[in-house]
């Protein structure tokens, strides 16, 4: 299981006083405040949320340490983590995204066929990005109790039942 978990994305610079355009990973968008300080991924710089407010489709944050437009336009892209200590308990049925990265997938007759290498959700529900042995390319699934119906997160492992000729051999 993964000692950090990202919770948070900045992206753009907002207004010029320092603000943030900010993604938020969490099931509460707006609890991400509540984490305490953020990190950034290498750990070298941390962020405490001085203030949050919606915005469009994102959050605005005001961070500790950023006062201007300069400073803010310097963090974009730049992705925040929390140690997992500092986050809920997952419900049963609830899993964080960093503890599916790197599952091994196997069929309904256990035949491994891939691997978790992101989970992606465009707007319309959370993705499985899987690699099958030997390939460039990925695919994407579905992540419902219908395509996914074991997830063996202590076991290293997910069942999937792909469609048809999904991947080679499978």
């Amino acid at each position: 299981m993964a000692a950090r978990i990202c919770v948070a994305q900045i992206g753009a610079a907002h207004g010029t006083r320092g603000e943030v355009r900010l993604w938020s990973f969490t099931a509460d968008p707006a609890a991400v405040k509540d984490y305490g300080p953020l990190e950034s991924e290498d750990g070298s710089a941390q962020f405490e949320i001085e203030a949050l407010r919606p915005g469009k489709d994102h959050l605005v944050a005001r961070l500790s340490g950023v006062h201007d437009r300069t400073q803010a336009e310097r963090l974009v892209n730049l992705r925040l983590y929390v140690p997992r200590d500092r986050l809920p308990q997952a419900a049963p049925e609830e899993f964080y995204h960093a503890d599916l990265i790197g599952l091994a997938a196997h069929d309904l007759e256990g035949r491994e066929i891939g691997t978790v290498v992101a989970v992606q959700n465009f707007g319309a529900g959370d993705l499985l990005e899987l690699r099958a042995p030997g390939e460039s390319q990925t695919v994407l699934l579905p992540f419902t109790t219908a395509t996914v119906p074991v997830v063996d997160i202590a076991g290293g492992r997910i069942v999937i039942d792909p469609p048809d000729n999904l991947f080679k051999g499978a």
